[in-house]
């Protein structure tokens, strides 16, 4: 594309405006600009491959952005991908399009404005971000979510219920709190660990929740086994087992910090 040609009645979009377009509407708007470049100089079937390479790499961008763990995600400056794939777009542009530019310009000839590559820019935003609604509401399944809140309430509300029973500790005799962990505070936990197991069956879960669920299913285990000693220490009146009490909270504080 080097070569001397008569660009008098042609208009371009410039590199410094596609790289606006591109900052704001990400490569799908690239990839039209340069398929218009391509057009006016009469090569529609190269502006038609940069329109489709631009499109897969759209949907590629955010494939990998979904697969990157959150916490990792947050991380990253958010300018950063932006900036990445701008400059590829500019850098190539410029190595595509640069002599010809550079005459175009030199001859005073017409560029289009960068407020309407800019606007380009908008509306291919508007288009990415109507694509990624779209996908999310027809990929999620809402009488899943639904269900799993229901579950993960009931959870909660039995956690909040069991862990009255250390107000009691102190203050109550050893049969009371035996027949209360018997009675109440041993089965919440024991729903508990069958709530987190049923979770787990339902179809759709993502990643992060299932990875959650992991989690949840440990920390019930270690409340129960948890009670169950404060239990046994109670029918035996000793401490003998505070140790091994102590050793489990521990491990209860490392699972609810992987959960925040």
């Amino acid at each position: 594309m080097q070569q001397e040609i008569n660009t008098k009645n042609l208009t371009f979009y410039s590199q410094k405006a596609i790289g606006i377009a591109t900052f704001i509407g990400g490569p799908l708007a690239a990839g039209y600009l340069i398929r218009e470049n391509y057009k006016a100089l009469n090569e529609s079937e190269k502006g038609n491959k940069a329109l489709i390479i631009s499109i897969i790499i759209t949907i590629a961008l955010f494939a990998l952005i979904f697969s990157i763990p959150e916490h990792i995600i947050e991380k990253i400056p958010k300018m950063i991908i932006p900036a990445i794939y701008t400059g590829a777009t500019v850098y190539w542009v410029e190595q595509t399009f640069g002599a010809i530019f550079k005459q175009h310009e030199e001859n005073a000839y017409a560029f289009f404005s960068r407020w309407k590559a800019a606007g380009i820019g908008i509306l291919s935003l508007l288009v990415i971000g109507g694509g990624l609604f779209a996908y999310i509401y027809s990929s999620t399944d809402f009488e899943t979510e639904n269900l799993y809140n229901t579950q993960l309430q009931q959870f909660t509300k039995n956690e909040n219920e069991s862990l009255v029973f250390y107000d009691h500790l102190d203050n109550g005799n050893s049969f009371g709190l035996i027949l209360e962990l018997d009675n109440e505070v041993i089965p919440k936990w024991k729903e508990n660990l069958q709530i987190v197991k049923n979770m787990d069956t339902l179809k759709g879960l993502d990643s992060a929740i299932l990875q959650q669920n992991k989690i949840l299913l440990r920390y019930s285990e270690l409340r129960l086994d948890i009670f169950d000693l404060l239990k046994k220490a109670l029918k035996e009146d000793t401490d003998k087992y505070d140790a091994q009490l102590s050793f489990l909270h521990s491990e209860i504080d490392k699972e609810l910090a992987k959960l925040n």
